[in-house]
């Protein structure tokens, strides 16, 4: 398509509603700016059209706060009827594609990052966890608190929750990669995953959306566009960090 998202999703619009063929393009997450109105058409059309957004938030870094979306992942999901998708792990990013490959009414949007990250799910997993847009990374009977995350702050969490039990507060951590496949799932187990204990949230974006999840002081994120630099400095800068969440979770549990 050349550099021109607009043209790229209505393409892929006209390639859907003529029937044969499963369309799917990629471009930064900061440019799904130009693409919206046809991926908006997309998703009241209920074309299932996957949508690869990479180079998902600060940790672009170098490229500086022009390229860094901040506001994009709350932008995306306010747009009925789309799924949007923040794996955290090849391993979700797997099991995120064969979703995307077996919805047949809506669009599918991949958020994925530019920065390199560990494997935290086993790859010998038979089960797609992901399906369920929600699930326990770290689970205990008995817990202090819950650490919901997405994508590249999903290792954050997991981080925290490590050093915390090495003073024995227990802190769950959820991987959180789509709020809409959550959304579809049963009250029942909506409780089993958020619990009846503190809740924060991690997410290299700004609050919105969060809401429903965790109170503002409860909630590591930007509020701000981000800055140029090593994305490595710039999650310090910003205090997306473990050391921050670990302080945010001491003050209240």
């Amino acid at each position: 398509y050349g550099v021109r998202e607009h043209a790229m999703a209505g393409i892929m619009n006209g390639i859907a509603l003529h029937g044969g063929l499963r369309p799917y393009g990629g471009t930064f997450l900061v440019f799904t700016d130009y693409l919206r109105p046809s991926l908006r058409l997309a998703a009241m059309m209920k074309l299932p059209i996957i949508y690869v957004m990479t180079h998902d938030s600060i940790g672009l870094g170098e490229d500086g706060p022009t390229h860094q979306p901040v506001e994009h992942l709350s932008s995306l999901r306010s747009i009925p009827n789309i799924n949007i998708v923040r794996p955290c792990d090849i391993v979700e990013t797997i099991e995120a594609w064969e979703v995307a490959l077996k919805t047949n009414d809506s669009p599918t949007v991949l958020i994925l990052t530019r920065q390199n990250l560990p494997i935290i799910r086993s790859i010998k997993s038979k089960n797609n966890l992901l399906k369920s847009g929600a699930y326990a990374i770290i689970d205990y009977k008995d817990y202090h608190a819950t650490i919901l995350a997405t994508g590249s702050e999903v290792q954050i969490g997991i981080e925290a929750s490590k050093k915390l039990q090495m003073e024995n507060i227990y802190i769950r951590v959820i991987s959180l990669p789509s709020f809409e496949l959550f959304d579809k799932q049963s009250n029942l187990y909506k409780e089993k995953i958020l619990g009846k204990k503190p809740i924060f949230a991690i997410e290299a974006g700004i609050i919105n959306g969060w809401e429903r999840f965790v109170s503002p002081k409860n909630f590591l994120g930007m509020n701000s566009f981000g800055a140029s630099g090593k994305y490595n400095d710039l999650y310090k800068y910003f205090g997306i960090t473990s050391e921050k969440l670990i302080k945010m979770i001491k003050e209240t549990v």
